[in-house]
């Protein structure tokens, strides 16, 4: 073991380092959150990455963003790829140069997703994908003018996905399907992106930090260090701030909060339904209990037996 990993290890334990060195995990957005998360999880023991974006840094980007001046007028992931590889020569970086929709493909081999994207549409698009992949995927919000913000990992038909989590925390967000039946995704801002101001790098790295550490976290489940959160979403502030209507938290406080999946989302639940219908058509004979169970359709139901009769 090389002494450039010797702290890691003590942290961690050379197994779950070996473990994490294989772990690959794709970041889609590689801003001022996704780029400082990639570089951290690297300098962290990940040893494989899938980097995607589509925009190059700017002169104006370097306050707040991992690359700096001499990375100016690269592309972003191509810049963080650098980056990692000056961290970590055994690391294996995928670099993608445009935007997602031309690279669904490296979802299939990957272990988590970063989602670093500013655009809410793209993210629900992202979302509908991680749902047919069964792929955790973390997400990440800064709010207006570095006041606080949020993370949740989103687990496919285990809690909510990313639409009705961003229904129950994100307002002015509501998700409707037109006369044709298509869905239609209520945004905040004619760009479809969150309105927001985002502060100094430092309330930036505040919340990529937090997010880190829970990826990492989620790649270990079910080695000793993992530990279990308590709540699937966690808010933090900067400032005194209205977490839960009536009740003002200090600044650089924290608390979790559960959001719950919603039974009528009209993306997780009709796709669950979409997939019973297609289990009882490809089975002309009906489906049973036990072929639902196995399907890995079956989230929050719980059957319940007839007591026996006297």
């Amino acid at each position: 073991m090389s002494n450039l990993w010797t702290r890691v290890e003590r942290l961690f334990g050379s197994e779950n380092l070996s473990r994490l060195a294989e772990k690959k995990v794709g970041v889609i957005g590689l801003g001022s959150g996704g780029g400082f998360v990639a570089l951290s999880l690297a300098m962290s023991g990940v040893g494989n990455f899938a980097l995607v974006d589509n925009d190059v840094i700017e002169a104006g980007n370097v306050t707040r963003h991992v690359g700096d001046l001499r990375h100016v007028g690269q592309n972003k992931a191509a810049a963080v790829a650098d980056l990692i590889r000056n961290r970590n020569r055994d690391a294996i970086v995928d670099v993608r140069e445009g935007s997602i929709q031309d690279y669904w493909e490296i979802l299939d081999d990957i272990d988590i997703l970063v989602v670093g994207v500013d655009n809410e549409q793209v993210k629900y698009a992202i979302n509908e994908k991680c749902l047919e992949k069964r792929l955790s995927a973390s997400y990440a919000g800064v709010y207006e003018r570095g006041e606080g913000g949020d993370h949740v990992i989103i687990k496919p038909f285990d809690g909510p996905c990313y639409a009705c989590w961003s229904e129950a925390t994100r307002e002015g967000v509501k998700i409707t399907m037109d006369s044709v039946g298509d869905l239609d995704y209520g945004m905040i801002g004619e760009a479809g992106t969150l309105e927001a101001e985002p502060g100094l790098w430092v309330n930036v790295t505040k919340i990529a930090g937090i997010q880190t550490d829970l990826i990492l976290n989620e790649l270990l489940r079910g080695s000793a260090v993992y530990e279990e959160m308590p709540a699937n979403t966690i808010i933090v502030t900067n400032t005194s701030l209205d977490v839960i209507e009536g009740q003002e938290n200090d600044p650089h406080s924290s608390i979790w909060v559960d959001i719950q999946r919603d039974p009528d989302c009209l993306v997780c639940g009709e796709r669950l339904k979409q997939g019973v219908s297609i289990l009882v058509q490809e089975d002309a004979g009906g489906i049973s209990l036990d072929d639902l169970a196995a399907s890995d359709l079956m989230t929050d139901i719980v059957i319940e037996e007839d007591e026996a009769e006297d």
